[in-house]
């Protein structure tokens, strides 16, 4: 069983037969539960039957309307972490710590930069195939990690991209179009810098593929990397001393953040 199809597994599905106990003790149908917070009957089903990953939101009107006395909130902090596949939800839980996030991409346009549709499309091309629900649940855990760029106070955030990423037309055309506009918004911000990595650049610091480095709230520098569905953080400061090198070597070797904002303008213009 794929991470993707894993996912009515474990705390979903514990929280899905909660919420169909307490619903059954309440004397109350999907379609009544569904029709009094404004879900559809089958979204209460999916949500049962762990198929679904309910928002926050939901728990809290579910708990309120089942007169759950708090037993479902105890549920969101676990549910959240559960909408990403497993070996990001480590960075995920760091990355709402982060007083620094700096990131290097080779592949596709990092998701705190993604568009719904570009996210959406990325998804929808993994192998083996998700469900649509798995798909919409990875999308909007993703979209809902960009609430990073409005922290208050806000984090320094770092991007360095390959300029092949802004050529590949994931998604096709319009919506590669939309993610180049989302790329330019979101380098207008004072606290992040994004950087464009030239093809026919003749030196490269970081040819053993992308990482992210991160220093939480605590003064804590941690580097992650993740290759195919397996990941690792690195606490040792030998390894992430090594890493924070490439990255700084990187930022020198890429288009400066004016450079590369200018770059993305000009192919913008051209796609």
């Amino acid at each position: 069983m794929s991470d993707d199809q894993a996912v009515g597994a474990g705390v979903p599905h514990i929280f899905g037969r909660q919420l169909k106990r307490l619903r059954t003790w309440a004397g109350m149908g999907r379609a009544e539960l569904g029709a009094r917070k404004g879900y559809s009957e089958s979204t209460i089903a999916s949500f049962e039957q762990g198929r679904r990953i309910p928002s926050r939101q939901f728990i809290g009107q579910a708990d309120e309307g089942l007169d759950a006395h708090g037993v479902l909130p105890e549920f969101v902090e676990e549910m959240e972490r559960a909408r990403y596949p497993p070996f990001f939800q480590d960075a995920a839980k760091l990355e709402k710590e982060a007083v620094e996030w700096h990131v290097y991409d080779a592949l596709v346009v990092n998701g705190l930069l993604q568009t719904e549709d570009y996210a959406r499309a990325v998804f929808a091309m993994r192998r083996p195939l998700p469900d649509e629900d798995v798909v919409d649940q990875r999308v909007t855990a993703r979209l809902a990690r960009q609430s990073i760029f409005s922290r208050k106070p806000p984090p320094v955030i770092s991007f360095v991209m390959e300029e092949s990423i802004l050529r590949r037309s994931l998604g096709g055309r319009a919506v590669m179009r939309g993610q180049l506009e989302q790329i330019l918004l979101v380098g207008q911000q004072r606290n992040v810098e994004i950087q464009v990595m030239p093809n026919d650049r003749e030196e490269h610091a970081a040819l053993a593929g992308p990482f992210t480095l991160i220093e939480t709230t605590e003064g804590r520098r941690i580097a992650y990397a993740e290759v195919h569905t397996y990941s690792r953080l690195f606490t040792d400061r030998r390894t992430v001393r090594e890493l924070e090198e490439q990255y700084s070597l990187l930022r020198a070797q890429a288009l400066t953040p004016r450079e590369s904002l200018t770059f993305v303008e000009r192919f913008l213009g051209e796609t």
